[in-house]
């Protein structure tokens, strides 16, 4: 697959049917995997890298094949896989009781629509922030460095070498995803335990506590792609949470009964809402700290970008055409009309028929305004620190904020005393809106940087941008449904603490809304997360200055506001990710071996993720399959479960070491 340089002019192969079914199965996969996963885990991974690698092993067999092809269908997947982190907000509409399930066109319209008008969005900023702009975009130039490595097309690397480290990306991302899926399958027979947990007293005034680590691969991987700083930033929020806030709760509460379950109802009603009183503090501050660069930054690009010359579009190269600026125009009016109706729609069927109109144009109003201005901030942003690094949630946290208070000041008063969970609803639906125009464009500019690199085209990209959200936004309500009605979320109405998948943001986010409209939330519990983020910020920017090590705040509030059933093992891969790069550093060929651990790590999310969406299918319809709902793989009886702990943690620990032994050793020897 080597080929010449590209001048910018002669056609490649690049926008083909079978890149794009490729993208297509691709995006189907990772995006089911990442729903769960960012539900369990309060954490998304990005689909771009793996998606190359997977695409390069599957196109290496044509002829014709090229470095642009790949990377229409890494762009596909990526799109997909950004168009997840909805799950930061829609599930809020689960949490505050107002829909049971989602409904399918209701939640695609949000994605499709908000996805596509972030692709246009992002569109004219793709000169001023990609090609005038020196941003640095490290996700982008990554992916743009396997692509080029896979295609043979490096100066540094041979084809032949190429073809294998190709060959052992995949295998890697193989290997991972089908180990982590057959250990997710023991663990639902029950003969392996899935988490080893431990409850008990700390005093003697009622203060518990306790531990549980989930024996989980996909969030052992998480760890490893996260790194070292934020894997102890979450330690550090565990111990917070559970070190002092549970038992110092617990005991003010004078509560009785089971040390578990006076925990869990300690961490579940009070401890929560300190972390995400830590959260919000955290995103906030790490917006703020974007907002000179952002604001100096555009200025520059836009001004740079002012000196061009004009009317040569039929004389650009190929590299430099965008889609038609009229075609954007047109595709983002259009994209407006159903906002509008769906609004409207919502409004009148949540019993604020009396404000339609008003709802109606302001809910477009706003979201063509706060749509603009949030992809114009995130694809800066994704440009400076990388996509993964992005701070969406505190996007999230701004929106639902702004929007309550503009519906607290302007409709509120017109409305009825009790229409205040519907004003909630409302908000959260358009927050949703604006929220995947933000989660698009961090993703997209991220993407666009790439294709520079390999000399792709960009309209071919962005029409691949649009595919990609289509196929994100067709994945994503049966995912949603399936895993609410086998688990549900924490803090909704009737589901289990113990089983509910915890969807940190959007119970943030939904708790914040509330609190804006309805005042129903004890706010001195945030307050005290606020502070404590305070505090962390502090030491953060102390540390910064002292020494390389930093401590995420945000990532201290989501170890506070997480279970430790979700945190543990992300602080554990994140420590033997640390040693395995160590190691890496110490041997022949550094960055193919750590790269492999970057895959293999991909691997074990997507199959155990795959997995979690396939045993959650069977959860749900555990009934009409004659199964028992709490259990409907098991082969052992409850009384197993000690054994059980045993053999699942020895079998981890086992997993574990083999498979970075192996990774380890292939990417040394370049095979």
């Amino acid at each position: 697959m080597s080929q010449p340089k590209a001048s910018g002019l002669e056609p490649r192969t690049e926008l083909t049917v079978r890149g794009l079914i490729i993208g297509v199965v691709i995006t189907v996969v990772f995006t089911a995997a990442n729903v769960f996963f960012g539900l369990k885990a309060g954490l998304t991974f990005s689909t771009s890298i793996p998606a190359a690698v997977i695409s390069m092993a599957l196109l290496r067999g044509f002829k014709n094949s090229t470095i642009q092809e790949n990377n229409i269908v890494q762009t596909i997947a990526s799109a997909a896989g950004t168009l997840s982190s909805i799950i930061f907000v829609l599930p809020g509409m689960i949490i505050i009781g107002w829909w049971t399930g989602f409904p399918f066109w209701l939640s695609f319209a949000i994605c499709a629509l908000g996805g596509v008008l972030g692709v246009m969005y992002s569109i004219p900023l793709r000169r001023a922030l990609v090609t005038g702009s020196d941003l640095p975009y490290p996700e982008g130039v990554a992916c743009a460095e396997v692509l080029k490595v896979g295609a043979g097309d490096d100066s540094t690397d041979s084809t032949d070498s190429a073809t294998e480290d190709s060959r052992a990306g995949l295998l890697a991302v193989l290997w991972g995803a089908i180990v982590s899926a057959v250990f997710a399958v023991v663990v639902a027979t029950q003969i392996f335990a899935s988490d080893v947990v431990k409850y008990f007293k700390v005093n003697d005034r009622g203060g518990v506590t306790g531990f549980d680590l989930g024996l989980s691969f996909a969030l052992f991987a998480i760890g490893h792609l996260v790194g070292i700083s934020v894997g102890i930033a979450m330690l550090v929020g565990a111990l917070i949470g559970w070190g002092w806030g549970v038992p110092h709760y617990a005991a003010l509460a004078g509560g009785t009964g089971a040390i578990a379950e006076l925990a869990q109802a300690t961490w579940s009603h009070k401890v929560r809402y300190v972390g995400a009183g830590a959260i919000a503090v955290s995103a906030i501050w790490t917006l703020a700290k974007l907002v000179k660069p952002v604001v100096s930054g555009l200025a520059g690009a836009m001004a740079a970008n002012r000196v061009r010359k004009a009317g040569q579009a039929d004389t650009l190269p190929r590299t430099e055409r965008d889609m038609p600026i009229g075609l954007v125009g047109l595709v983002t009016l259009a994209c407006f009309v159903p906002i509008a109706w769906l609004l409207g729609h919502f409004a009148n069927v949540s019993g604020l028929g009396s404000s339609i109109g008003m709802l109606a144009v302001g809910g477009v109003a706003f979201v063509v305004l706060m749509g603009f201005f949030v992809s114009t901030v995130c694809g800066y942003m994704a440009g400076l620190i990388g996509s993964s690094n992005s701070p969406l949630s505190g996007v999230g946290i701004l929106v639902v904020i702004c929007s309550s208070l503009l519906l607290t000041a302007f409709v509120q008063p017109h409305l009825a005393p009790d229409t205040g969970k519907a004003l909630v609803a409302f908000s959260l639906f358009v927050t949703a809106v604006v929220f995947t125009v933000a989660a698009i464009a961090n993703n997209n500019l991220q993407d666009l940087k790439t294709g520079q690199l390999v000399d792709a085209t960009p309209w071919k990209q962005q029409a691949a941008l649009i595919v990609g959200v289509i196929a994100g936004a067709a994945v994503i309500p049966p995912v949603l449904d399936l895993v609410n009605q086998a688990y549900g979320f924490l803090g909704a109405p009737g589901v289990n603490p113990a089983t509910a998948l915890p969807a940190p943001q959007a119970g943030l986010i939904s708790a914040l809304a509330q609190g804006v409209i309805q005042g129903n939330i004890d706010w001195s519990l945030i307050w005290t997360g606020v502070k404590i983020g305070a505090a962390i910020i502090v030491i953060d920017e102390v540390l910064a200055r002292v020494s390389r090590f930093r401590l995420p705040p945000l990532a201290v509030g989501l170890g506070i506001y997480l279970p430790t059933v979700s945190t543990l093992m992300v602080v554990v891969g994140s420590i033997v990710g640390w040693v395995y790069d160590r190691q890496a550093d110490r041997g022949p060929r550094a960055e193919p071996v750590k790269q492999l651990g970057v895959l293999l790590a991909s691997g074990l999310i997507v199959g155990e993720s795959i997995i979690g969406v396939v045993i959650a299918a069977i959860v749900a319809f555990a009934d009409k399959l004659g199964l028992n709902k709490d259990g409907p793989l098991a082969l052992v009886s409850p009384s197993f479960g000690h054994i059980a702990v045993w053999f699942g943690g020895g079998a981890f620990a086992i997993v574990v070491f083999v498979l970075y032994r192996w990774v380890g050793r292939m990417g040394r020897a370049g095979a």
